[in-house]
């Protein structure tokens, strides 16, 4: 299965994306006699449920229909999704919106072609045995965090708008790999994490009910993960971002009407790859992010200019934008789908 090539550390990842990446003008045929773009995807982080829309899109020949031979790269965090995004070691990535701030924040050339994930999974994470049902309820708990990520950059924000001090809470600086196994052991009480991620992991693997409490239920949301380009896409390719955009889009939508087909077309898609069931349950959780309150009912990837100024907004309070910049810095709204 093309999949396997995800099989491979990060160097070689990176000098094998380069190697595609950079070729812009790669060309294949389809087996209908069509001319094909050769793209590459790198995506966030090894395969999850969340992914499996792009490879359901390519087994439906979806990013076929729209000019496209796909193939798709295991990331190694949002942050090295972006830089190499805007290097040109790969046409496209998929990273979450606030590494794409902190980015750009930087200096980085990337932009959003469109945010699918616009509410975020970013919640607080524990065993349903733990009895925590409001966000008052934290108070005294012991939290697996990652110093500097934008969980944990963000989770002042979630206690201050939920009457809450940080001295209510002890965080735990863990390693991202070890939030789970923190909580298992009893190390932690809880983690912060993504619903989408590593809730439906840690039950499978403790074959114990989790529970959360999200952000976005508890009056704080922002934008999570989408598609991005770097400026050489941007400039010189952007007949084909317009069709990246449009064939993630559907290829999303296809894949929310069939959750299990869709999920199946992951197998074999890495080693670390988790069970079906976890990744069927990832994905439907996944699904439940799709849209805001101003884009529900629109296609998948429909962006508001609103939405990403509360984004901004929050990432800027929570110190992770320095020097918050106007919408256009960061999502090219004239690639981008139309409501």
């Amino acid at each position: 299965m093309h999949a396997r090539r995800l099989l491979i550390g990060l160097v070689p990842l990176l000098l094998v994306a380069t190697a595609c990446g950079e070729d812009g003008s790669g060309t294949t045929t389809s087996d209908s006699g069509k001319k094909l773009d050769k793209v590459t995807l790198t995506l966030n982080w090894y395969p999850y449920g969340e992914h499996a829309p792009f490879y359901y899109g390519k087994q439906q020949k979806i990013f076929e229909k729209h000019g496209i031979d796909l193939t798709i790269r295991a990331g190694q965090g949002s942050q090295k999704t972006v830089q190499a995004t805007a290097a040109g070691q790969t046409d496209f990535g998929w990273a979450d919106t606030p590494a794409v701030l902190s980015g750009v924040d930087q200096g980085v050339n990337v932009k959003s072609l469109g945010v699918f994930l616009q509410t975020t999974p970013s919640s607080v994470q524990f065993f349903a045995s733990e009895n925590v049902s409001t966000p008052a309820d934290l108070k005294g708990k012991t939290i697996a965090g990652t110093a500097g990520d934008a969980l944990t950059k963000t989770f002042p924000i979630f206690l201050k708008k939920n009457d809450l001090k940080e001295s209510d809470v002890r965080i735990q600086n863990t390693d991202p790999a070890g939030k789970i196994a923190a909580v298992i052991s009893g190390k932690t009480d809880a983690l912060l994490g993504y619903a989408s991620d590593q809730g439906p992991t840690m039950q499978d693997k403790a074959k114990k009910d989790v529970s959360y409490l999200r952000f976005s239920e508890h009056g704080l949301n922002f934008y999570s993960n989408g598609l991005i380009a770097g400026q050489k896409v941007l400039s010189g390719r952007s007949e084909l971002a317009g069709r990246m955009v449009r064939a993630v889009s559907e290829a999303w939508a296809a894949a929310e009407k069939a959750p299990e087909a869709a999920v199946a077309e992951m197998d074999g898609a890495s080693e670390q790859l988790p069970p079906t069931n976890v990744l069927l349950e990832q994905f439907k959780t996944t699904v439940t992010l799709l849209h805001t309150d101003a884009t529900r009912g629109k296609a998948p990837g429909v962006n508001t200019e609103g939405d990403w100024q509360q984004t901004i907004d929050v990432f800027a309070e929570a110190g992770l934008v320095k020097s918050p910049k106007a919408v256009a810095e960061y999502w090219d709204s004239g690639t981008a789908l139309k409501g």
